[in-house]
């Protein structure tokens, strides 16, 4: 364990509570929910806004308190795409730092459109499974549907290349999760595998991550510092659950009562 990281993963835990930061989010249909409630029991303020219309206004107000926007690509249509793109060219404009989740990236050409657009106006962070994060980088990741094809272990290379190719950080999640600037890369174990066979658990992530870089300086290292605490979360609500419907239960209940000590001495994040 690393006592320096361990102690800038607690510190972040707390800046987050204490800021409660706007999320402004391009939530799916299936994750609006548990991201919603995941923002807040984090102690993150979330905005669920998805109208062309808005974008201007939400934009500024993250400007002005230091706010930040995600968009995710799991149930788009023709005008939530023109909207996305919107925000994101606003985000971009205004130094707004955003992660977009490419779900489902892969499984069909408009998809693949979306990201290929969305990409342009440089995300902060690219946050998505292997078979992702290999169909964003022009790899054939045999992805079916918003499942994972493709071990993170096998797209850490797509990954490193996506984010020295456009600039940006790149978090491919798995059993190991990695988080790379294409120089740097930070692998982190944590979570629990019944995590998985609850929908949306990853949009959720991504929603997170966009507390995380809105009170963190080392965008990097807060990416990597919020998925290790996600995944502490996980693991101590996968002890007492039954089940996937009491787990979504537990997880939030563990990510507001997190205390910062136990996030200090759980951290499980290494530099490779």
């Amino acid at each position: 364990m690393n006592k320096e990281i361990s102690i800038k993963t607690a510190n972040l835990l707390e800046d987050i509570r204490k800021k409660a930061p706007l999320v402004w989010n391009f939530s799916n249909f299936v994750s609006m929910d548990i991201a919603a409630n995941a923002l807040l029991a984090i102690g993150a303020s979330p905005a669920m806004a998805h109208a062309k219309e808005e974008a201007n206004d939400f934009s500024q107000i993250c400007k002005a308190i230091n706010g930040a926007l995600t968009i995710n690509i799991g149930t788009f249509d023709p005008y939530w795409q023109e909207c996305a793109l919107e925000a994101s060219s606003l985000a971009n404009k205004n130094s707004v730092p955003w992660v977009l989740d490419p779900v489902g990236a892969g499984a069909s050409s408009f998809r693949n459109k979306n990201v290929e657009e969305l990409m342009k106006f440089k995300p902060t962070v690219l946050r998505g499974n292997g078979s992702e994060i290999m169909a964003v980088s022009g790899i054939a990741g045999g992805g079916k549907g918003v499942d994972s094809t493709s071990s993170s272990d096998e797209s850490l290379d797509a990954a490193k290349s996506i984010a020295n190719e456009n600039n940006i950080i790149v978090a491919v999640t798995g059993k190991t999760d990695y988080v790379t600037d294409g120089k740097t890369t930070y692998a982190i174990t944590g979570g629990h595998e019944i995590m998985t066979k609850v929908t949306a658990t990853g949009c959720a992530l991504s929603c997170l991550i966009g507390a995380a870089i809105a009170v963190g300086e080392d965008k990097l290292l807060s990416t990597a510092s919020i998925i290790s605490i996600y995944g502490l979360a996980g693991e101590m609500a996968a002890k007492v659950t039954k089940g996937p419907g009491s787990l979504r239960m537990h997880l939030l209940d563990n990510l507001a009562n997190l205390s910062v000590s136990q996030v200090s001495e759980n951290t499980n994040i290494k530099n490779v």
